[in-house]
């Protein structure tokens, strides 16, 4: 199966068209004002406007006001959304639309128990865990924690790089991988060289 990519941290038109001119299935957009990577809902639904077909554009909330979350995604009807923070199912599900939540993973945790908690996700995003962080930490996680054969679509972040993401889908082999930090010339700009490796790599692997 190909491996979908997932370029977060998207924060100008530029960028944007780079990834999907590299190939990229999705872009991710941040709605969390503590996050170097925050975009406002007024720029993000530019550069929406602009994607072409077939890119899905993911907005990215963290515990957030409902009030925003409905200002971003009533703009567009192309947006699916990625919850990162300890949102429930109920909370995730009331927006009708196509979601996936963000689990940060460590030792000890019970993965399966918790995917079965997001039973209307279209896809579970597994994270690196760091302590008060609640994603964007640039590092990996134990890929072996992850069991076989989970109920929903796994899409792969934390720590992937173009020098890891190969190694990363070939031993996971999950729906997609997502990569912000991995891919940047500075926080909320991205290298256009290392866009086009990672995506690059993640297609083969």
């Amino acid at each position: 199966m190909n491996c979908r990519v997932k370029i977060c941290g998207i924060t100008n038109l530029d960028d944007a068209e780079v990834a999907v001119a590299a190939g990229a299935d999705a872009l991710g957009f941040v709605f969390y004002d503590k996050s170097p990577r925050y975009v406002s809902p007024d720029i993000a639904n530019q550069i929406v406007a602009n994607l072409p077909p077939f890119v899905v554009p993911v907005a990215l909330f963290v515990d957030a006001d409902k009030s925003l979350v409905e200002q971003v995604i009533t703009a567009n009807p192309r947006w699916m959304i990625q919850f990162h923070g300890r949102e429930d199912e109920a909370e995730c599900a009331s927006y009708g639309r196509h979601y996936m939540k963000a689990l940060r993973v460590k030792e000890g945790d019970d993965i399966e128990r918790s995917v079965s908690q997001y039973t209307s996700a279209s896809a579970i995003l597994l994270d690196a865990y760091k302590k008060g962080v609640p994603g964007g930490t640039g590092e990996t996680f134990n890929w072996s924690l992850i069991p076989d054969n989970l109920s929903k679509p796994i899409v792969l972040a934390g720590g992937l790089t173009p020098d890891n993401v190969r190694q990363a889908v070939s031993q996971v082999q999950p729906y997609a991988v997502d990569v912000s930090g991995g891919v940047e010339l500075s926080k909320g700009r991205k290298d256009s060289q290392k866009v086009i490796e990672f995506i690059a790599g993640a297609k083969r692997g």
